[in-house]
């Protein structure tokens, strides 16, 4: 069976020097975790990014939904949906919610599936918004996160687009890990009788773990070291190391060969 490498792509040298000063720019802006600068800087970049000019207040004449768009560039206008529960940690939210807000809105505009553009865009701003992001972490369009504050990504992950990371409780994706576009990783769940009940736990992934196609990782799962969930799998139950689980609820199907140097560390392991 072939072996397919990546191929290595990048943007025009003027290209490429723009893209890198403006994430630059914006890393220097949200060092400063006040919530309204961050609001405002994210304002004024939304304002370029899909009108192509600086931002003004909306004119009371104008139509109402031109008036709509621009009131809505601006985080504070904005409301999402984990800003509702009733367990947010509402100031760490707060100083996160313009990042997130133009994290979804960047993904949505016309630069959003550049994908060089996009893998350093996100990186940026990952590091202000989880709990920690390391090194060569790729992030795909249309990964969206709760809290923010509860993720933890380590080095040399993939997650790829429309993932669903649900850090209500806390999620850690270890080292090495890959999560697949459509899947799903929760860290909370409901009362059977009332659904106002929540339980919250914590969810990990990996190290150097899979979660394939449109899988679902339930709240307070362990996927072990090179685990992988099968497409379409619901992970309702701690995946061993090395094994293959597949189905709803997905079960073992398959143990993974262990290669000489993975089974010497896997025994040195506490």
């Amino acid at each position: 069976m072939p072996r397919y490498e990546y191929r290595v792509l990048n943007p025009t040298p003027p290209a490429q020097k723009t893209f890198v000063e403006w994430i630059e720019r914006l890393d220097r802006e949200f060092m400063n975790r006040d919530a309204n600068h961050r609001s405002d800087v994210v304002r004024d970049a939304l304002h370029h990014l899909y009108l192509g000019h600086p931002y003004a207040p909306p004119d009371p004449a104008a139509p109402m939904a031109q008036q709509s768009l621009i009131h809505s560039f601006d985080p504070r206008n904005a409301t999402l949906e984990p800003e509702y529960y009733g367990d947010v940690d509402a100031a760490k939210y707060a100083e996160r919610k313009p990042l997130i807000w133009f994290w979804m809105m960047y993904d949505r505009s016309p630069v959003g599936l550049n994908h060089w553009l996009g893998y350093r865009m996100r990186a940026m701003l990952a590091r202000h918004i989880f709990k920690h992001c390391g090194k060569n972490v790729k992030i795909f369009h249309g990964v969206e996160v709760s809290f923010g504050y509860n993720l933890t990504v380590e080095d040399n992950c993939t997650i790829h687009k429309y993932v669903l990371l649900d850090d209500r409780g806390e999620i850690i994706i270890h080292e090495g890990s890959s999560i697949s576009d459509y899947a799903n990783v929760y860290s909370h769940a409901h009362d059977l009788n009332d659904g106002m009940i929540v339980n919250n736990h914590k969810t990990e992934i990996g190290p150097k773990a899979r979660i394939t196609y449109h899988a679902t990782v339930m709240s307070g799962v362990k996927v072990g070291e090179h685990g992988l969930v099968g497409s379409i799998g619901v992970a309702s139950k701690n995946v061993e190391p090395f094994h293959v689980v597949a189905g709803v609820p997905a079960k073992p199907v398959k143990v993974k060969p262990i290669a000489p140097e993975e089974l010497r560390r896997a025994l040195e392991k506490p």
